[in-house]
């Protein structure tokens, strides 16, 4: 238990220590209005932004600073949503209001694929094994899409609020966040929900698992950020620093810090194994999407910025 405990000091006082002198913010501005969602690629060597003004962006990450390479017109509506190929990390995909998710291959700078939909979709996700993309709309109707052939395979209707969607390691669930509270999860194969894990009094909102897929945490209206143990389906933390609903989640890549972003004018970022607080990210609205690196302590976000500064994506954690 000693041993638990001071290793767990130490890297508590290593990473606070980290970014005392690694909280230099840099921006990059290519949207004309609100960024909805920004996504790293595997190899850490790309940030995505999807945008209200229905573009998607491309930047190349140099050093401490964000370089556009790509612009993407595809969409004719907002696009809500971003995930990459879990492992090629040229390939992504989009989800928009415009009733179609699209997957681009950055490397050659095209759409790959043009894929309908039943509905406005509003959150996006790829499994880990890469064979499938799960788009959810804002009518709570679930996709499931052949990511290789570009084609929805099946689709699930659910009769309560379905928020966000994320795989689990073995990608043979999703779990559902959902306006009753609850985290619902979902046998793929059985078509049915298996387990309905309360955790929260207001609204579950975002999801986001671990890099091991051994944990997941959940951000809600009731301001709380709850993580759970995926094997046991137990809550085993909560943290309530936040005074406004939780609006997206992000673990670092090594599994150790939680990023939480919400209504308040700060992005929490929180010890997993604890839950303490080791440093908090100033804004000036408030942050709709985060993103941790992929291989790097840099925490991408964008926030409601207004007027000016709308469209405005924010990289934290160089050396200052």
């Amino acid at each position: 238990m000693n041993k638990i405990s001071n290793s767990t000091q130490e890297y508590f006082d290593y990473i606070s220590r980290h970014f005392e002198t690694h909280n230099k913010t840099r921006e990059a501005r290519n949207h004309e209005a609100k960024v909805h969602s920004v996504s790293w690629s595997a190899d850490g060597r790309r940030l995505a932004s999807g945008s209200f003004d229905k573009t998607v962006c491309i930047f190349a990450l140099d050093r401490d600073r964000l370089i556009r390479e790509k612009t993407f017109y595809a969409h004719t509506g907002s696009v809500d949503q971003l995930c990459w190929h879990p492992t090629h990390s040229d390939t992504l995909a989009s989800a928009s209001a415009d009733k179609t998710v699209r997957i681009f291959d950055t490397r050659s700078q095209k759409q790959v694929h043009n894929i309908g939909t039943k509905g406005e979709n509003i959150n996006i996700t790829w499994s880990p094994d890469g064979n499938t993309i799960a788009v959810g709309n804002k009518e709570d109707l679930v996709s499931f899409i052949d990511a290789r052939k570009g084609v929805v395979r099946s689709d699930q209707q659910f009769k309560y609020e379905v928020n966000e969607i994320a795989f689990n390691k073995e990608c043979d669930q999703l779990f559902l966040t959902t306006g009753n509270g609850t985290i619902n999860v979902m046998n793929i194969a059985e078509n049915k929900v298996v387990n309905m894990l309360k955790g929260h009094t207001g609204s579950c909102i975002c999801i986001d698992f671990d890099p091991n897929g051994s944990l997941f945490a959940v951000g809600s209206a009731d301001a709380l950020v709850s993580i759970w143990d995926v094997a046991e389906l137990t809550c085993v933390r909560m943290v309530s620093r936040l005074d406004w609903p939780i609006r997206t989640l992000s673990f670092s890549h090594d599994g150790e810090l939680l990023a939480a972003g919400s209504e308040d004018l700060i992005i929490d970022i929180a010890m997993v194994t604890t839950g303490e607080k080791i440093t908090e990210v100033q804004c000036e609205s408030p942050t709709f999407t985060v993103a941790w690196h992929p291989k790097k302590l840099i925490l991408a976000y964008a926030c409601d910025d207004k007027d000016r500064e709308s469209g405005t994506i924010k990289l934290y954690g160089f050396e200052s």
